[in-house]
């Protein structure tokens, strides 16, 4: 089944499908972010969501820490902005928008932030910006999610107004 929300950013195409490897799912989720550039600096926020794959070892893997660092990963396409956060484990997700700005001088940014639900009931929010709004939440994956389709938009160049990851379409559940 698939899971999505609808009102990310309007830039940029679609990336593959990245599906975790056969007989695993997603365990963990990390995020990269740029922080805020200042006045007068094209500012990209939320710019790169990676999933961490595990091999099914029953439900109970997603709540209990474990080594992700030889895990394989699935993601949007590589951004040159912004640091990766650390990991943490998800079942659902709703993102926080900054609405197109449409002005001569703005400076578009498109989502900002995601939030994840944990199968725990924990809810994990990623580092991103404060500007935009909040989303409706993606329905729940019953067992676990194991794949991710995003749209990111391409650097446009330097004084150009890049928006790197506009949107989270979907999470694959399996």
């Amino acid at each position: 089944s698939v899971i999505a929300v609808f009102g990310g950013g309007p830039w940029g195409d679609w990336a593959w499908l990245e599906v975790c490897p056969k007989c695993s799912y997603a365990s963990g989720i990390n995020f990269k972010v740029e922080a805020p550039q200042g006045v007068m600096e094209d500012d990209t926020a939320l710019s790169g969501i990676r999933l961490c794959c595990s091999r099914s070892r029953g439900l109970h893997s997603l709540l209990l820490p474990h080594p992700l660092a030889s895990a394989p990963t699935i993601s949007s396409p590589p951004s040159r902005w912004g640091r990766w956060s650390e990991v943490a484990h998800l079942v659902g997700f709703a993102l926080r928008v900054k609405a197109p700005q449409r002005g001569l001088l703005s400076n578009e940014v498109a989502t900002t932030s995601a939030r994840f639900a944990c199968s725990d009931g924990h809810v994990l929010e990623g580092p991103g910006s404060t500007w935009g709004q909040w989303g409706g939440w993606s329905a729940r994956c019953p067992r676990a999610v194991c794949g991710i389709e995003t749209r990111q938009d391409p650097a446009r160049g330097l004084k150009r107004d890049d928006t790197a990851l506009n949107d989270l379409n979907e999470l694959f559940c399996c």
